[in-house]
């Protein structure tokens, strides 16, 4: 697939998977419009870049369809000065969104190797205001930093208290919760230092984080 491919093949993802799953914001559109995502894809399924299915990446993971994509970008609504936090780099094309949506990107992935393959792919975009750092957050992630937006791209089994004690008061959480074959995306706002807020946004499925439990479910 040559270049001018990359581009019509882009532009019929936007028009005809995103956009139809009510992907409207302009901020949006542009930076998935912008970011090649055929250099994020695995070299092997790189001509399947923008299909509307789930790329394998390996060890049981995967990039989520687009449409996915477009919609957890939309719902954590990023500002130019927000600090991210995004559990599971994967492919690092996520990453690359946010970080040129928002102020500063801290990825985790238990998985050494995607973070390596994301060093060499964020630095050939010139995508500097990112860190990555291996780690294990199937159980949540607890540490003292608090953040605007969570983006958690692998699923739960069911919704436990590891991620939202993390947000600052109006920050938002996008995760994936249940089981297969339907599992549900929420939208969680933390509306004050006690109480968060609760969207239902659409059903998907993708597979879970590694090491993902649910002992510690969180109750509204």
């Amino acid at each position: 697939m040559n270049q001018m491919d990359f581009e019509q093949a882009r532009f019929n993802m936007i028009e005809q998977q995103i956009r139809p799953w009510d992907v409207l914001d302009q901020q949006v559109l542009d930076i998935i419009s912008g970011t090649p995502r055929e250099d994020f894809v695995p070299e092997q399924y790189r001509a399947l870049a923008f299909a509307d299915i789930n790329i394998p990446l390996g060890h049981d993971q995967v990039m989520m369809p687009p449409r996915v994509e477009g919609r957890l970008l939309q719902a954590l609504d990023i500002q130019s000065d927000d600090s991210i936090l995004e559990i599971g780099t994967g492919s690092a094309y996520l990453c690359a969104c946010l970080a040129r949506m928002g102020a500063r990107v801290h990825s985790i992935d238990i998985i050494p190797e995607f973070i390596e393959s994301a060093k060499r792919k964020l630095a050939a975009h010139n995508i500097a205001n990112v860190s990555l750092a291996e780690g294990d957050a199937g159980a949540g992630w607890t540490g003292e930093e608090r953040y605007d937006a969570i983006a958690v791209t692998g699923s739960l089994p069911a919704f436990h208290e590891g991620f939202h004690q993390s947000l600052s008061i109006g920050g938002r959480l996008f995760l994936i919760t249940g089981t297969p074959p339907v599992m549900e995306a929420l939208l969680m706002t933390r509306v004050s230092e006690g109480h968060w807020s609760r969207e239902s946004l659409f059903e998907t499925s993708i597979p879970a984080l590694i090491h993902a439990e649910e002992s510690r479910r969180f109750v509204f």
